[in-house]
């Protein structure tokens, strides 16, 4: 089975997690580990980028994960811009999870701005990865612009409502197919949705709420890893078709009665 590659870069985990909501540093980590996760998001606004050893920083071992920060809380593209570079200033990465989200309320992503804050970051030599809508136009234009991947939400963030309109991520999937990844971000609430968001042909998923806020994150991030491998071996084995007859699995020759 091949492995993920973004950028150039190759991960055999297909799901990326989140460093935010949970209890404790201690758990968060336990459940990174748990996950087999090689992708770790953090939220730029959440490091110290000055004292690092009273941070999370201190507890994701950056010889083991690809250290993805975020522009969460950025309500405009040039906050976001402007977030990325000082991340990449202080030495975390010059990849970045673009978030542009102006209302708290919905927290779903400005498309506009978005676009605008991609094609400015990839012209600054940026990894781009960049959470949007379920809007194949957006997803067109998010690659056009040169971004490392497409990250549409599988519904809004934190709701656990999972993939109420699968055909529209497929839709991108299709579309974007042999380009770049397609990563399922935001919506998640269990270990089937995950699944359902690889059978689609999504290439990674990325969790945080399902896991952190589970009751046990530990066993939820190794149930999430399950069922994004599953979902991704379902989607390379091929589904059989759906019928509107019913079609028995064993053979009607040789019964007991039977002429034949």
């Amino acid at each position: 089975m091949e492995n993920l590659m973004i950028a150039g870069r190759t991960f055999q985990s297909r799901l990326m997690v989140g460093t935010g909501k949970y209890s404790s540093f201690s758990q968060m980590k336990d459940a990174l580990d748990a996950s087999g996760a090689e992708i770790v998001t953090v939220a730029v606004r959440r490091v110290n980028l000055d004292e690092r050893e009273e941070s999370l920083l201190a507890y994701i071992n950056l010889d083991k994960y690809v250290l993805l920060p975020n522009t969460a809380g950025c309500r405009t593209a040039e906050e976001a811009v402007r977030t990325a570079r000082l991340a990449r200033a202080a030495g975390l990465s010059n990849w970045v999870k673009l978030e542009v989200i102006p209302d708290d309320g919905t927290l779903l992503p400005d498309p506009v701005a978005t676009v605008e804050a991609a094609e400015m970051l990839v012209k600054e030599g940026f990894v781009v990865l960049p959470y949007t809508s379920d809007d194949h136009h957006v997803a067109r234009r998010l690659l056009d612009v040169g971004c490392a991947t497409i990250m549409p939400f599988g519904s809004a963030i934190g709701t656990g409502q999972g993939l109420p309109n699968p055909e529209r991520l497929k839709r991108i999937i299709d579309m974007v197919a042999g380009r770049v990844p397609v990563v399922i971000d935001a919506g998640i609430g269990v270990p089937s949705d995950a699944s359902l968001a690889m059978e689609l042909g999504a290439d990674a998923v990325l969790i945080n709420t399902a896991i952190a806020k589970s009751a046990n994150p530990v066993k939820m991030a190794k149930a999430m890893a399950l069922g994004v491998e599953a979902g991704h071996l379902a989607y390379l084995s091929g589904r059989i078709p759906r019928t509107e007859v019913a079609s028995p699995s064993s053979p009607e020759i040789g019964l007991v009665g039977s002429t034949s």
